[in-house]
C-alpha cells in the first residue's frame, strides 16, 4: 500500500475542509445577523474543523507509517505538526469558552501555516544520524504542543485587540496591527510564490566554491539575491545582479535571503490591493463585524493559554533540548541560533506571566505581549530557519 500517496490526499483535503469551515465561520459576522442562523453557522463551521482535524490526523498517521518513525524530522514535518496541534487546540478552547470568533483568526492562521510548511519537500526520507533518538521526539513534539497553545493566546490577542483598539484615529496599536496582519500576508506570499514557480519548473543554478570545492546551489525562486561570490550557469531572466551579504554563512544563505526578501515584496502588494478594495484598514474593516464579545473571557484564554504553554515550553525547547544536545554534541549549551532564539523566547513569556500576576497587566497590555510573544515564534520558526545557518539547519 502507497502510504504516502494516501497521506498527501488527506493532506489536500484537509486543506479545503478547513478552507469550508472557514467560510462557515465567517457567515457568523456581522451585528445584524439572525441569532439562529449565527448559531447554525458555528455548529456547521466546527463539524468541517473536527472533519479536518480527523483528516489531518489520518495523513499524519499514514506518514508516519510510511517514514516507520513519527515525521517530525524536517520543516514540513514540524510545521504540519505545529498546525494540526494549532487546530486541536482551538477545538478544546471553542468548546470550553464557546466564543465562535476565534475561529475567524484561527482557522486562517493554520491554513496559512499548513500552506507554508507544505512549500517545503516533502519526500519521506531516513533520519540522518543526528536524528536518530528518541529525544527527538520528546523535545520536538513538546516544543510543537507548547507553541500551538501558545498560538492561541495570539489568536485571542488578536481578537481583543481588533475590537477595543480606536479605529476611528491612526495610532501606534492601528499601524501595529496592520503590520502583523501584513506578517501574516507575507507567509502567504510564500505560498503564492512557491506554488507558481513550483507549478513552472523554475531553477536557477549558481556555482559557487566552498572550502575549495566548487558546490551548486539551486534556486526554486526568481534570483533577486545571488549566492555571494558565485556564478550562475543557468539562465535567469529575473536575475538583479544583487548578491546575498558576505557574512550571511552556509550554502543555502542566498536561497533563503532571496525567499524572504521575496515573499515580503509580495506580501506588501497583497496589502495593499486588500487596502484599496476595502479603503480602509484591514482591523477597522473587521471591527464591526465581531459583534459583541466579552473582553474578559478573551483576555482569560490569553492568560490560561500562556500558563499552559510556558511550563511545556520549558520541558521541550529547554530542558528535553539541553538533554539531547549533551547526548548528540557533547554539550548542553552551543549558543546556536535555534537556542538562543527558544532561549529569548522562553525569557519572553516569563516576563508575560510576571507582569500578568504581579504587575495587574491585563487587557490590551496583555493582548498586545500576546501578540509579540507569536511573533517571536514565527520569526524562529521563518527567519531563523529561512536565514541563519546553524547546527539545525538540517531541519
Amino acid at each position: 500500500m502507497d502510504f504516502y500517496s494516501i497521506s498527501s490526499g488527506f493532506l489536500y483535503a484537509t486543506f479545503f475542509i478547513y478552507l469550508i469551515a472557514t467560510a462557515f465561520f465567517g457567515m457568523t459576522l456581522g451585528n445584524k445577523r439572525d441569532d439562529n442562523k449565527k448559531s447554525k453557522a458555528t455548529k456547521y463551521a466546527m463539524i468541517f474543523t473536527i472533519i479536518g482535524f480527523i483528516s489531518q490526523l489520518t495523513s499524519y498517521i499514514f506518514r508516519w507509517l510510511e517514514a516507520g518513525h513519527i515525521p517530525v524530522s524536517n520543516m514540513f514535518e514540524y510545521v504540519y505538526f505545529f498546525g494540526m496541534m494549532l487546530i486541536l487546540a482551538f477545538i478544546v478552547i471553542h468548546y470550553v469558552y464557546g466564543i465562535s470568533a476565534l475561529g475567524l483568526i484561527a482557522l486562517p492562521v493554520a491554513i496559512v501555516v499548513i500552506g507554508y510548511g507544505s512549500m517545503f519537500p516533502q519526500e519521506v526520507a531516513p533520519l540522518v544520524p543526528s536524528l536518530q533518538s528518541s529525544w527527538l521526539y520528546i523535545h520536538v513534539t513538546t516544543v510543537g504542543l507548547a507553541q500551538a497553545i501558545l498560538a492561541i493566546s495570539f489568536i485571542a490577542g488578536m481578537l481583543f485587540l481588533i475590537v477595543k483598539v480606536d479605529q476611528s484615529v491612526r495610532s501606534k496599536e492601528t499601524t501595529f496591527l496592520e503590520l502583523i496582519i501584513y506578517g501574516i500576508l507575507s507567509t502567504i506570499g510564500f505560498i503564492i510564490l512557491s506554488t507558481t514557480f513550483g507549478a513552472m519548473d523554475y531553477e536557477a543554478v549558481f556555482t559557487k566554491e566552498i572550502d575549495g570545492y566548487q558546490e551548486e546551489i539551486e534556486y526554486d525562486m526568481p534570483a533577486l539575491f545571488a549566492p555571494h561570490d558565485s556564478e550562475i550557469i543557468t539562465e535567469d531572466r529575473f536575475a538583479s545582479g544583487l548578491e546575498t551579504p558576505g557574512w550571511m554563512q552556509g550554502v543555502d544563505a542566498g536561497p533563503k535571503l532571496n525567499s524572504l526578501v521575496l515573499s515580503l515584496v509580495v506580501g506588501l502588494i497583497l496589502y495593499a490591493i486588500i487596502r484599496l478594495i476595502l479603503r480602509q484598514r484591514v482591523a477597522a474593516y473587521l471591527q464591526p463585524k465581531f459583534g459583541k464579545i466579552s473582553p474578559d473571557v478573551v483576555d482569560d484564554i490569553m492568560y490560561r493559554a500562556v500558563a499552559i504553554g510556558f511550563p511545556l515550553f520549558t520541558l521541550g525547547g529547554l530542558i528535553f533540548a539541553a538533554i539531547w544536545a549533551q547526548e548528540a554534541w557533547g554539550r548542553f549549551w552551543g549558543w546556536d541560533p535555534k537556542e538562543v532564539w527558544a532561549l529569548v523566547t522562553w525569557f519572553f513569556y516569563a516576563v508575560f506571566l510576571h507582569l500578568r500576576l504581579a504587575k495587574g497587566w491585563h487587557g490590551k497590555k496583555s493582548a498586545w505581549l500576546a501578540v509579540i510573544g507569536f511573533v517571536i515564534i514565527m520569526f524562529n520558526l521563518i527567519v531563523i530557519n529561512l536565514v541563519i545557518a546553524g547546527l539545525h539547519s538540517y531541519a
